[in-house]
């Protein structure tokens, strides 16, 4: 998704590697810290209130989540890790003028002692940081190391730690859909839909909820529980988002026509401030000892009041008032098609000893585009108290008017070359 250009990384795909050099200076009401000589010097915190790690911080989910969580009550530190965060980015956050302390990290998710410090006097982590690829671009390995590995050795942290809750931002992915002929309109938690895929990216998430929700209740280092619980949002679209992008450069440079990407899909995606605000609530809600026991060791699907609609059609409501238009040539039907990536694929695998080809898309791709795959968030409801924070309307206008001013530069950029 979050890829055939829209099945989707709703955060940036994070490739984590360790030996940054550590310097350290502040940011207005943000602490900037490389890695080594923060870590060497961090504290146990002991202050009152509560403190929260967010990981991938500096992607599209991941900044709106920081920004939220600085209005929080009695939050005193929020620390945000990421592998490298853009000169935008740490501008965004130093302008966040709160009573709330903005430590913002660089470090590697497959280093245990980086987890370790960096979980050190936390009371919550949101771990939203995942290597998105469903076209097979990053090596199989690297998605399973970040994704699995980096959610075990961060839940590792937290017990050593003595982190109460853990919230792992899973995806819709994890239940599938396993064949595009599968017709879920308003699926539920308790159908217990599991994605049969053996792709790295559904694969690599699926083990990591399984981690994380088998986690809860461990004992911590301080004798201690952990309390864990997995927001499943379906695919994220918004302002900012990388995805949506690259979707609106593409056809910027078409002549305004917009690549088909999933035009037999029925799907509810949600809106990056309503996915975040699950999120918020969801910390809230294991930090509270009566609504703890009925979320602790739980997924929830994340959704909100978009209309069912295709990807293809979500691209054009929101930029049609740009001038951009779907592309009206005729497409394979989709039996073809799947059909086509099968063979696409057989090859791949046939010339794999001596070439690597990379098909333009496969079985699971066209799937994931093509599927009528749609859920209720009536469980996040009842449980967490979640309510869509921003209407449709609401976010189809921003992210409207985002989009515009993609238009705009791609003007600018376009006439500054003419001259």
């Amino acid at each position: 998704m979050n890829s055939a250009d829209l099945c989707y990384a709703w955060c940036l795909p994070l490739r984590w590697t360790s030996g940054i050099l550590m310097t350290e200076f502040a940011l207005s009401r943000v602490t900037w810290h490389h890695t080594r000589s923060y870590y060497n010097l961090l504290p146990a915190l002991t202050m009152p209130g509560w403190s929260c790690l967010v990981t991938g911080a500096g992607g599209f989910l991941g900044q709106k989540i920081i920004q939220m969580l600085v209005q929080e009550k009695d939050l005193q530190e929020i620390r945000a890790l990421d592998k490298v965060f853009r000169p935008e980015t740490k501008e965004e956050f130093s302008r966040l003028q709160t009573k709330t302390k903005v430590t913002v990290l660089e470090g590697d998710i497959l280093d245990a002692q980086c987890l370790r410090r960096a979980c050190q006097g936390i009371s919550v982590v949101i771990h939203t940081a995942a290597v998105i690829d469903v076209q097979g671009v990053i090596p199989r390995q690297t998605i399973l190391d970040v994704n699995l590995k980096g959610t075990q050795k961060l839940l590792e942290a937290c017990v050593q730690a003595n982190v109460s809750s853990f919230i792992l931002t899973s995806t819709v992915d994890v239940a599938g859909p396993n064949s595009y002929k599968q017709i879920i309109l308003d699926g539920h938690e308790e159908d217990n839909l599991e994605s049969t895929w053996s792709d790295p990216y559904p694969y690599s998430k699926k083990m990591a909820e399984k981690a994380v929700l088998a986690a809860n209740g461990c004992t911590l280092r301080n004798g201690g529980t952990l309390h864990t619980c997995a927001l499943r949002p379906m695919c994220i679209y918004g302002e900012k988002s990388s995805i949506f992008y690259n979707i609106i450069i593409g056809a910027l440079k078409n002549k305004g026509v917009l690549d088909t990407t999933g035009k037999f899909s029925r799907v509810n995606p949600v809106y990056v401030g309503n996915a975040a605000w699950a999120h918020i609530l969801a910390a809230r809600g294991l930090r509270d000892p009566k609504k703890s026991p009925s979320i602790q060791g739980q997924f929830y699907y994340i959704s909100d009041d978009t209309p069912h609609q295709s990807y293809d059609d979500l691209n054009y409501t929101l930029s049609k008032e740009w001038g951009l238009r779907p592309d009206s040539s005729w497409s394979l039907p989709l039996p073809l098609l799947y059909w086509l990536a099968f063979l696409l694929e057989t090859v791949s695998f046939l010339l794999r000893p001596v070439y690597n080809y990379r098909p333009p898309f496969t079985c699971h791709l066209v799937t994931l585009s093509n599927s009528t795959f749609a859920f209720s968030y009536k469980k996040a409801q009842h449980d967490l108290g979640y309510e869509p924070c921003v209407t449709w309307e609401e976010a189809k206008q921003k992210t409207s008017e985002w989009i515009g001013t993609l238009v705009e530069q791609h003007k600018e950029t376009m006439n500054s070359k003419t001259r």
